[in-house]
């Protein structure tokens, strides 16, 4: 019997889907700094 284990990782997120994770973050920021003003977002809702 092999005392060798093998763990399955996930693959890592794309190279896209770290650039759309980025893009959301900061249009969240945007649309919580324009919330805290009163304004209702640009982009979005």
């Amino acid at each position: 019997m092999s005392k060798t284990a093998s763990v399955a990782l996930a693959p890592s997120s794309s190279l896209f889907a770290r650039l759309m994770a980025a893009i959301d973050g900061l249009l969240m920021a945007s649309a919580e700094i324009s919330n805290r003003n009163g304004d209702l977002p640009r982009v979005g809702l």
